[in-house]
């Protein structure tokens, strides 16, 4: 008897209510999928539907046709970042003509809103027929590899029903950022369970908190806290920045003058882009190597900006002068001076100062002053989960994956027939996303004219006597989210192919010439 006939004759014969009914049917129903629930095969198994992940099915649907790929998502709607993170003011930190996709112009002002970041992705799944490809409310438990199959299974699981969901994949595309996107990263303060206001993390902001006649505190002074402050001043009785050490800051208008010149011009949008794009790239560059060739230069003109919006009788020395060489940590962008503003006109501050303990009405500082505080807000960074929370296994065994060696951080020694999108610090995240995109595809197809099923990478014979380090150097770059789990973060070489460089200007022309029948790659 179909099981749906068998529930509705069960309910005929008995007296339920409407919710028992409903509950009756749900079960059965699960029921009778799992009895026949089968696994999915495709080509590719994308994970994550944010900006790698739509930005990576694009190129899978223009270069790799007749190719089957699915997406998997956690969340119930795409976007990844700004789907999960509702804090007041979330925008970008980069600009949009280089964060925005290569192949899809922008044509709104360079640093964006989490809205309109969604409204481009949004726009770029319709127009490509990806809607359809995207598993959402998929949480992905578990992932392996079995040489004999040359096939990836992934164990995953629906977050609304909790119905068990198997899938299984040529290549495995991994699009899923590298921080816990259900979790923030969050001290912990001796007497934090004293405090009797409400401690809340941007990561997780609540959508019932009310900040009007506040006292808030917001620790932390990346980013995150640099748009929060200015976003809230209005509403707060008052709003204070806490941080331990400064951050460097650019400061400029959300505009830019060449793009808007072109447009008075009625250049077309395709155009516009792709100058604006070579030119923002072309000066991020030459920044990147005056803060190294020229630190102090660089660190006088980053605080001569603030100290000719904040005036000459604020303390920028002991607020907004870093210890470290400009770009060693990333520098955000403030649109409009609008934090400089908000302290200026006196509804923000900021103290310099490290957190003794949490007291009831606020937080005592070790230099023995009270911040007194309704609302503490923690932008304190992020949690790292290199490969999403996934459980690898390599055949049977499980995936160490801070024991591998990275090739130039998209693959990795001893995992076949799996990329890993890793950004740039530097620059835009998603510059990243289309480089590897296109040398994925060029790897697949290169795979089928070869007529081989399986790839993956591994030191050569004149890389074994190469010094192994870790991730990332620290004196090049050293956020505190990466020092605190570069465990968790596979190893690199000292050869240019052996690292995630970081490096842009380089990688859009040495990426693109990779020789695919170079020894480092092994196919089977």
């Amino acid at each position: 008897m179909p099981v749906a006939e068998e529930t509705r004759r069960s309910i005929k014969g008995g007296h339920k209510s409407k919710q028992g009914i409903e509950a009756t049917m749900n079960v059965a129903v699960r029921s009778h999928a799992t009895a026949k629930q089968v696994s999915e095969h495709f080509d590719v198994l994308i994970v994550g539907a944010g900006i790698s992940g739509i930005g990576s099915a694009y190129h899978v649907t223009k270069h790799l046709p007749g190719t089957s790929y699915v997406i998997l998502e956690t969340q119930a709607t795409f976007g990844g970042t700004w789907s999960t993170h509702r804090y007041p003011g979330i925008r970008s930190d980069s600009d949009l003509h280089t964060f925005g996709y290569s192949f899809k112009p922008w044509v709104g002002p360079p640093i964006a809103t989490a809205e309109e970041i969604l409204a481009y992705m949004n726009e770029v799944i319709e127009d490509n027929d990806i809607a359809r490809r995207i598993r959402y409310k998929h949480k992905i438990n578990s992932a392996s590899w079995s040489s004999d199959q040359n096939l990836w299974t992934i164990e995953a699981v629906t977050t609304d029903t909790g119905e068990a969901r198997t899938f299984t994949a040529n290549f495995l595309w991994m699009c899923q950022g590298y921080y816990r996107h259900s979790e923030g990263y969050t001290p912990e303060w001796k007497g934090m369970d004293r405090f009797k206001g409400r401690i809340v993390h941007p990561q997780t902001w609540p959508d019932d908190i009310d900040l009007t006649g506040k006292r808030v505190v917001v620790i932390g002074s990346g980013a995150t806290a640099a748009t929060l402050v200015p976003n809230i001043a209005d509403d707060c009785a008052h709003v204070t920045m806490l941080q331990r050490s400064p951050t460097y800051f650019r400061l400029g208008r959300n505009a830019i003058e060449i793009a808007e010149e072109l447009r008075r011009l009625q250049v077309d949008e395709a155009w516009i882009h792709e100058i604006v794009r070579r030119k923002i790239l072309f000066e991020q560059d030459a920044f990147t190597k005056l803060c190294v060739s020229k630190p102090e230069q660089v660190k006088k003109e980053l605080i001569g900006q603030i100290s000719a919006v904040l005036g000459p009788d604020y303390d920028v020395e002991t607020h907004f002068t870093p210890s470290y060489r400009p770009w060693r940590q990333r520098i955000a962008f403030v649109p409009d001076a609008d934090l400089f503003k908000g302290i200026a006109s006196g509804k923000a501050s900021v103290v310099t100062d490290e957190i003794e303990c949490f007291v009831e009405n606020g937080i005592q500082l070790k230099s023995g002053k009270l911040l007194e505080a309704d609302i503490i807000v923690t932008a304190t960074g992020f949690n790292l989960a290199a490969l999403g929370d996934i459980a690898f296994e390599i055949d049977g065994k499980p995936l160490a994956f801070g024991d591998t060696v990275t090739y130039r951080g998209m693959m990795f020694t001893g995992v076949p027939n799996m990329v890993w999108v890793f950004g740039y610090f530097r620059a835009s995240w998603t510059l990243r996303v289309d480089l590897v995109a296109d040398f994925v595809c060029r790897l697949l197809g290169h795979m089928k004219a070869k007529g081989k099923k399986k790839v993956e990478v591994s030191l050569r014979p004149e890389d074994h006597n190469m010094p192994i380090l870790p991730w990332i150097d620290p004196e090049n770059f050293n956020p505190g989210y990466m020092m605190r789990n570069m465990n968790l973060l596979p190893k690199r070489g000292d050869k240019p192919e052996w690292q995630h460089s970081q490096d842009y200007w380089t990688e859009k022309d040495e990426i693109p010439k990779t020789d695919l029948d170079d020894k480092a790659f092994v196919y089977g």
